[in-house]
Formats: structure tokens, C-alpha cells, sequence
């Protein structure tokens, strides 16, 4: 073979080899990298994505749903506090007639939170808080034609009662709960600032009417304003089955209200809760009475408990986040020395200053047990049956809230002044601190 051939053939196949061993190159290069660039999605994620972003939504309703129940709920249950006085001066009652139907209210309202705790651990959500909304509004617009005490008793302290209990705090907080299970103190801060909310804007709109058109008037806006959430709840809330087909939800274990109640954790919450309610409803009842024998005049007294809810509403927010990190048990020592400080204030001195300070400091530590209550229970009862468990401390809190209302009336109406009434509320606030500050959490052994 001629030499020129020879060495053609050998740059020939010195050229080929080199190409297939870049290309080898190329290959095992391209083989190893990670494929990052283009991520390949089944149908199944792109299912659970859209289910998450639509479960995610259907959370955000249902918290804004409970927002604005506690909103009209918890606001309109203090307009017989800013009508007391109206509503004594017109018809010659006494202050201890309103009195007892706010005791008979908060007793009745008390049970019916029980009930309505149990039944939302395992009924419709939305046909109790529907037929919730429809008697409340039924029986409150009904108090605008009272004549006589009994009267009073029966709309308010009965049959509003009953229905204020089955849109209260227990089946909105097992609805809350179950939408936002690792951020449940939070999410209950929120639609418990509904009735700080409520008591800020629907007082202050209702103080407006009492001052134009009276205290009757007052009662038939408030039945209407119930009647508006209606649709919203009818659309936003899940009812039973709607709930079954969401799925198992967060895991729901722990003690039947029995197991609780043999445990010192529930008795120790059961005394914290019922001193709370006999000092939310001693001042929610008596403040706007209380700063305007004061002398504070009449349109500013009755936004007290307007100027209490914008208070109420940074309190609540703050006790549930800070329990989400921190726990349920510092937050609620701190409301009671702050509830400690303002007694002892307005024991000393009661002008219109300290009136003031008063409604300030209290308003912040007004709801603050409300959203802890799911922290308590879910730390040491657990899930299962949060709304009954729920519901019993609720109970106590209310029924002790009705005795409050009621002493305060009663001491007035034998001395004339409230000092005597804030030196018990002081004292009880002593215990309230003192079984706070014992309270462990109760170490559950998983089911």
C-alpha cells in the first residue's frame, strides 16, 4: 500500500475514535447531571396541588366565617349593658330587674354552650349555627316591645340565651380548629377577635341610635343585623357530610370528658374559667352604668365598651399567637395581674381618669382566655372531644358570668356604689392567678 494511503487511513480512524470518544463524554456526562431543569409533574400532583389550594381557601372562609358569627354574636350580647340604664329610667325597673335576666341569660346561654360543644364535635355545623343566627335575631329585634320584667327574662335571659349559645365560642371553635390544626391558637385569636370586633363597632353604632332614636330601636337593628350572616353561613360552613368527605383532618385523640374530669388539670381550668367570666360580666354589665354615676357623660360611657373591644381585639390576637409558641399559661397569669392592678386602681380612686385606665387595661385581657381554651384542652385532654370538654369549662364561665352580672346589680341597688363589687372582683382574681400559675399540663400517653 503506498505510503500516502497508509497514512490517510490512519488520520481516519485517529479522527473517528477521537469523535466517539467525545461523544462517550457527552454521554456519560449528560447521564449523570441531575435533571432539575425540567421537573415532570403526574396528574396526581397537580390533583393534590389544586386540592391543597382549594382546602387552603376553603380554611380562610370557614376562619372568616367564624369571625363574623362572633362578630354579631358577641357584640349584640352587650347591648343590655349600654341599655340599662335607658331601659330602667323609662319603665321604673330597677337595676337588679335586668340584672336577673342577664343572671338567667348567662346560665341558659352557659348549658347551651355545652350542648352546642358536644353536638359540634359530631353534628352539622352548618344547621346549628344556621338555626343559631335566625332565633337570635327572632329574639333580640323581640326585645324592642318589652313592658314588664318578665318580659326581659323570657327574650333575653331564655330564648336569646339558648340561641347565643349555639353561635358561641364552642362550635366556632371546633370548626376553627379542625380548618387550622397546627395554628389553632392563632386562628381561634382571630375569630375570637370577632367579638372585640363586634362589641367595638356594633356598640359603637348602637350607642349612636340609643343617643337619636332610643333603646327599642337599638333591639330591632341588632334582630336584622342577625338575619344578614344567614346566607353566609348556608355557603361557607360545611355541614356533615361535607365534613366526612374533607377527610380524617388532623389526628383526633385523647380523653372523653369523664377521663378529663378525674384529672386536677380540668378542676384547676374549671376554677381559672369561672373567675374569668365572674370579671368579664360584673364589668360588661355594669362599666357603662359605672362611669356614667361617675359623671362621664352619657355618649362617651356607652363607648366604653367600644373603646373595651378595640382594646379587646389586640389582646385576643396576641394570647393566640403568643400561645401557639409559648403555651396557653402565660398568657392567662398575665390578663389576671393585669386584672389585679385595675380592681385595686378603681377601689382607691374612681374618677373619670382611673374609669378610663380601667376600661383600657380590662379591655385587653377581656377575651384573652378565649383562644387559649383550645391550647389547654388539646395539651392536655386532646382532640377528640374538645367541644364537650370545651363546652363544660364555657359553661362554668358563663354561669359564673350570670352571678357576676347579678352581684353587681345587687350591691349597687344596697349601697348605692360598685366599690364593694370590685373589692370581690379583686380578691377572686387572687385565686384566678394563684391556680393559673399551679397548672402543669397533663402528659398524655398517645392512643
Amino acid at each position: 500500500m503506498p505510503i500516502g494511503g497508509i497514512k490517510s487511513r490512519n488520520l481516519s480512524i485517529f479522527l473517528q475514535s477521537k469523535i466517539e470518544f467525545r461523544s462517550f463524554r457527552l454521554y456519560r456526562a449528560l447521564s449523570i447531571r441531575p435533571q432539575i431543569a425540567y421537573p415532570h409533574f403526574e396528574y396526581g400532583d397537580v390533583k393534590r396541588r389544586m386540592t391543597k389550594i382549594a382546602t387552603s381557601r376553603a380554611a380562610w372562609l370557614i376562619l372568616a366565617t367564624g369571625f363574623l358569627i362572633l362578630f354579631i354574636g358577641g357584640g349584640a350580647r352587650f347591648a343590655i349593658g349600654l341599655t340599662l340604664k335607658p331601659m330602667v329610667d323609662e319603665l321604673n325597673w330597677t337595676r337588679s330587674d335586668l340584672g336577673v335576666a342577664v343572671g338567667v341569660f348567662q346560665v341558659v346561654t352557659a348549658f347551651a354552650m355545652f350542648w352546642s360543644g358536644r353536638l359540634a364535635d359530631r353534628a352539622s355545623l352548618r344547621a346549628l349555627l344556621g338555626w343559631g343566627v335566625v332565633v337570635c335575631g327572632a329574639s333580640i329585634g323581640a326585645m324592642s316591645l318589652v313592658t314588664q320584667p318578665w318580659h326581659a327574662l323570657v327574650l333575653f335571659g331564655i330564648v336569646y340565651a339558648f340561641a347565643n349559645g349555639l353561635i358561641s365560642v364552642s362550635p366556632v371553635g371546633v370548626m376553627v380548629t379542625r380548618a387550622f390544626p397546627d395554628r389553632a391558637g392563632f386562628a381561634n385569636g382571630v375569630a375570637s377577635a370577632g367579638m372585640s370586633v363586634g362589641q367595638l363597632v356594633i356598640i359603637a353604632i348602637m350607642a349612636a341610635v340609643l343617643v337619636a332614636i332610643g333603646w327599642r330601636s337599638v333591639f330591632v337593628w341588632l334582630g336584622l343585623a342577625h338575619l344578614l350572616f344567614l346566607p353566609l353561613i348556608l355557603w361557607a360552613v360545611p355541614g356533615k357530610s361535607e365534613t366526612a368527605r374533607q377527610g380524617p383532618g388532623p389526628t383526633r385523640e385523647g380523653m372523653s370528658l369523664s377521663e378529663a374530669m378525674r384529672t386536677k388539670q380540668f378542676w384547676l381550668l374549671i376554677v381559672i374559667y369561672a373567675i374569668c367570666g365572674l370579671d368579664d360580666f360584673f364589668v360588661a354589665t355594669h362599666v357603662v352604668a359605672f362611669a356614667s354615676d361617675r359623671g362621664v357623660n352619657t355618649f362617651l360611657a356607652g363607648n366604653l365598651l367600644a373603646f373595651m373591644g378595640i382594646a379587646g381585639l389586640v389582646g385576643v390576637i396576641a394570647a393566640g399567637s403568643w400561645g401557639d409558641r409559648t403555651g396557653p399559661v402565660f398568657g392567662t397569669a398575665a390578663s389576671f395581674v393585669a386584672r389585679i392592678a385595675v380592681f385595686l386602681l378603681v377601689m382607691i380612686d374612681q374618677s373619670p381618669i382611673s374609669v378610663g385606665i380601667f376600661a383600657l387595661v380590662f379591655g385587653i385581657t377581656f377575651l384573652v382566655t378565649a383562644p387559649l381554651t383550645v391550647l389547654f384542652i388539646r395539651d392536655s385532654f386532646g382532640l377528640k372531644n374538645m367541644g364537650a370538654i370545651g363546652g363544660i369549662i364555657v359553661m362554668v364561665h358563663h354561669i359564673c358570668g350570670g352571678f357576676g352580672a347579678w352581684l353587681g346589680a345587687a350591691i349597687f341597688d344596697r349601697q348605692g356604689e360598685y366599690t364593694q363589687a370590685f373589692t370581690v372582683m379583686f380578691v377572686a382574681s387572687l385565686v384566678a392567678l394563684a391556680a393559673t400559675l399551679i397548672y402543669k399540663p397533663l402528659k398524655r400517653t398517645p392512643v
